[in-house]
């Protein structure tokens, strides 16, 4: 999947706050993703997060 800055993405799992959206802050060989209700941020490889979103 293509990702782009400021897009909104939705988890399988929801985060420990209960929420499941994220919104993607940095791109490159990882990815830097931030949960829309508690504002945690979260840096994983691109092939992990393509397995944990739903499409």
């Amino acid at each position: 999947m293509k990702y782009q800055l400021g897009m909104i993405i939705k988890t399988k799992k929801p985060h420990v706050c209960q929420n499941n959206e994220w919104e993607v802050i940095r791109l490159g060989a990882d990815i830097k993703i931030r949960c829309l209700k508690c504002q945690r941020e979260v840096m994983m490889a691109k092939y992990e997060l393509d397995k944990r979103i739903i499409k």
